[in-house]
């Protein structure tokens, strides 16, 4: 459809185009047909002069010589100059490619001025001024576009939200598409645009009315009632229980609807309610192996393991196409269930695509945690990284099973390698970081944490680890207190960083305040490393029984805590608590 190139262009951020069509439209050629005379009867009569050929040499020998700035003045000037639609258009794309938006709007505005009925002239505009933020101005060529379409207006109304989903002024966005669509009211996709720019504009009352007046054009429509259903789960998760169980009184044949109403189900702790659901939808749909994929998963949300492996294994045996992504998901399963033999076999069966590294990383933790560290360790160098990012995550699965056996120095010197490699990136800083913490390399765990401080100003957990760093080892305090702050600012909901606060606070001898963020902190984790911390507190202001009976609790659930055994010796001088 029409809409198509507008996507791609706003999709791609309308600089990423791989290469730059040859610039076949203002070769010379013995031979034309007929309906190229038409069209050149059309172009401007412009005599070929030394400058505008002198400029057309020095533009297309900067462009093949990578120079894009002087290829972007060069073209534009010769739209200027020569009035060509032509190569106006190839001034456009030339902009485009350079990342020169400014220049890119210049050469657009006059491709359309100078071909007015070209609808990739047209796109390109649109598309153009959308990403720049200037709504108004692309709303008349928005206009004229929809109003070539036909057949695929409903469709072109669809994508309008994802085509101006890069502007921030949601607001403004929401606006605009609700005067778009004022000429065809009668089209439920119209309200389905208007309704989903009302959600991201946080308009959810406005959301939810377009959304029940584009089911009332088209009842039986699937994806418009989950959306509806999604919209009243923000209101109330009984109004869209209640609304999906309607729903489906009227078409029960309707899976997607029926899956969503089972999440709702579970996301209300209705898990009676859920398996009925999830029952009668294998029951009903046993013969398709997308649907029982689906179940699957769903059972997992549940706890159903039974049932989940059931259903992928079903899957499986009906032919899913995606045959790596269930096995990958029957190695958590097998994983969750303490069965590691078999978890091992399904990941080993994972051969390709987005899932087969995280598949090996897990296979060779598996083998590692049976004992065979060399060869898991072998697994994963012998795996190909097909870019920087995939090598990094083989380096930090390495540096993990590493550091599982407190193969600390090893698992800084593997880091430290990674690093040569791979300088500056930021997981392996973090975590190389880590390492020179537990063999006391102070400074390099504060060289590479400001470093990464740099590289990413908005890594909570950066400012955290130096600044519980800092406090761990009492120096620096007034720092460490303002770094995790920082951190509380980026990330408050995090309980690790909350306990670091706390922690500060108790070093610097406000064991009030410490205790009230430490406590928080456990409330939502009750982590043995925040055990450790929050007794430690309660200890040094005499209330030992509440310690104690902390830290019993917290040794039941992880009773080999470095953190929390190395409390327990310093302050009773015992590692086991009677």
């Amino acid at each position: 459809m029409k809409f198509k190139l507008l996507c791609v262009l706003l999709l791609s951020g309308l600089t990423a185009c791989a290469q730059i069509p040859a610039n076949k439209e203002i070769e010379n050629t013995e031979e034309s047909n007929e309906q190229e005379d038409a069209s050149q009867a059309n172009l401007p009569k412009q005599e070929l002069t030394a400058p505008i050929l002198f400029d057309f040499l020095i533009g297309e020998t900067a462009l093949q010589r990578g120079n894009l700035d002087v290829a972007v003045n060069r073209y534009v000037k010769l739209a200027k100059t020569t009035r060509d639609p032509r190569i106006a258009k190839r001034a456009t794309e030339i902009s485009l490619h350079a990342g020169n938006t400014f220049a890119a709007e210049q050469a657009a505005t006059m491709w359309i001025q100078l071909e007015p009925d070209s609808v990739d002239a047209r796109q390109t505009i649109a598309a153009l001024l959308v990403n720049l933020g200037k709504l108004d101005t692309a709303q008349p060529h928005l206009e004229k576009l929809l109003a070539t379409e036909k057949e695929g207006l409903g469709n072109a109304f669809m994508q309008l939200n994802q085509l101006l989903s890069r502007n921030p002024d949601k607001a403004a966005t929401l606006q605009l598409i609700q005067q778009l669509s004022q000429p065809y009211k009668e089209l439920p996709e119209v309200h389905f645009a208007i309704s989903q720019a009302a959600w991201f504009a946080n308009q959810h009352q406005l959301a939810s009315d377009e959304m029940q007046r584009a089911l009332a054009l088209r009842p039986d429509w699937e994806i418009a009632a989950i959306h509806n259903g999604r919209i009243l789960q923000r209101i109330s998760i009984d109004d869209a229980s209640e609304f999906y169980r309607d729903y489906l009184k009227k078409y029960p044949e309707s899976n997607e609807v029926r899956i969503a109403y089972t999440r709702v189900l579970i996301s209300g702790n209705e898990a009676d309610l859920a398996r009925e659901q999830l029952q009668w939808l294998m029951d009903k749909n046993s013969d398709d192996a997308e649907i029982m994929l689906a179940a699957g998963l769903l059972a997992t949300e549940m706890g159903d393991f039974d049932v989940t492996e059931t259903s992928f294994k079903k899957a499986l045996s009906l032919g899913y196409k995606d045959t790596n992504a269930v096995h990958f998901h029957l190695g958590q399963i097998y994983e969750e269930t303490n069965r590691p033999e078999m978890a091992m076999e399904a990941y080993q069966m994972v051969k390709s695509g987005g899932r087969y590294l995280p598949a090996q990383i897990r296979y060779a933790d598996l083998l590692a945690t049976k004992g065979y560290l060399k060869e898991a360790r072998e697994h994963l160098q012998k795996l190909p990284a097909a870019n920087d990012q995939q090598a990094a995550h083989l380096i930090l699965a390495e540096a993990q099973i590493l550091r599982k056996s407190k193969a600390y120095q090893e698992v800084f010197d593997l880091l430290d390698e990674g690093l040569t490699k791979l300088p500056d990136y930021p997981e392996l800083l973090y975590d190389r970081a880590l390492a020179a913490d537990k063999i006391g390399k102070f400074k390099i765990l504060e060289q590479d944490l400001r470093k990464l401080i740099q590289l990413k100003p908005d890594n909570a957990h950066a400012y955290n680890a130096l600044g519980y760093s800092l406090a761990e080892r009492g120096i620096q305090l007034p720092e460490a207190l303002k770094l995790i702050r920082k951190a509380v600012e980026l990330a408050p909901e995090d309980p690790y960083i909350m306990d670091s606060l706390g922690w500060v606070y108790y070093r610097m001898g406000n064991l009030t305040e410490g205790l009230n963020y430490l406590n928080l902190a456990f409330s939502v984790r009750p982590d043995a490393e925040i055990a450790a911390h929050l007794g430690e507190v309660l200890w040094m202001q005499g209330a030992k029984n509440d310690a104690l009976n902390i830290w019993r609790s917290a040794l039941e659930k992880e009773p080999g805590n470095e953190v929390l055994l190395e409390t327990l010796q310093r302050l009773t001088k015992k590692k086991v608590i009677d």
